[in-house]
């Protein structure tokens, strides 16, 4: 594996944001209506799980300027929460781009002091990678998964997000896309903490790949 210095990332990262900015202002016509389903219609009960929906606050919804959303809070008995998230962008031409949650959790209090990737196992087709995070607040530590998912592919990268976005923006005329994010307790240890969000991910990735756009 390579390493690419901070400065070659910096001058990666700028040319992606100068050459996404260029398409954008340079693209006038509206994008494609993509038929999907509501986010509500994601099933709130399946395999034992119970699902409830917490609305985000209105300020909160207009700052980060999702076309559609849900989150929810799932139970099972005798186990810790799996919070959810899911946020869909119709378009990202207008400044109304995916935020990603390096910037959100710190933003909310929550240090990350582990990061990495999980490769998920998905049955009936090929693994899923995500990004796999440990933040923590005071001495309160949470797992977290997280992956764009967007005109049919599963991106970890936000460089690779990026990039697929201006590709399709010229090739599909399409910006869409979407943020999946898992959260759960880590009271009853890491191990335990990242079963119960690998059997979760497993469980509910082919429901939120039935609803969004491909």
């Amino acid at each position: 594996m390579f390493d690419v210095s901070r400065p070659a990332r910096f001058w990666v990262t700028a040319g992606i944001l100068l050459g996404a900015s260029l398409l954008f202002h340079s693209v006038s016509h509206g994008e494609p209506i993509i038929l999907r389903q509501p986010l509500h219609d994601l099933p709130f009960a399946f395999a034992n799980w119970t699902g409830q929906e917490r609305p985000l606050p209105d300020q909160v919804v207009q700052k980060v300027g999702v076309t559609d959303y849900t989150s929810r809070l799932y139970v099972r008995a005798a186990d810790a929460p799996v919070d959810l998230y899911i946020g869909y962008y119709a378009s990202q031409r207008t400044g109304d781009m995916i935020h990603s949650p390096q910037n959100c959790l710190p933003g909310s209090g929550w240090d990350p002091i582990e990061s990495g990737y999980a490769a998920i196992p998905i049955p009936g087709r090929s693994d899923i990678v995500v990004n796999e995070y440990v933040i923590q607040k005071d001495q309160v530590k949470q797992l977290v998964f997280y992956w764009y998912q967007s005109r049919g592919r599963v991106i970890a990268s936000e460089y690779a997000g990026r990039f697929w976005m201006m590709a399709d923006a010229i090739s599909r005329n399409r910006t869409d896309g979407s943020l999946v994010r898992l959260i759960t307790p880590m009271n009853d240890g890491k191990a335990t903490a990242l079963s119960r969000l690998l059997g979760f991910t497993q469980t509910i990735f082919p429901r939120i790949d039935a609803l969004l756009p491909k």
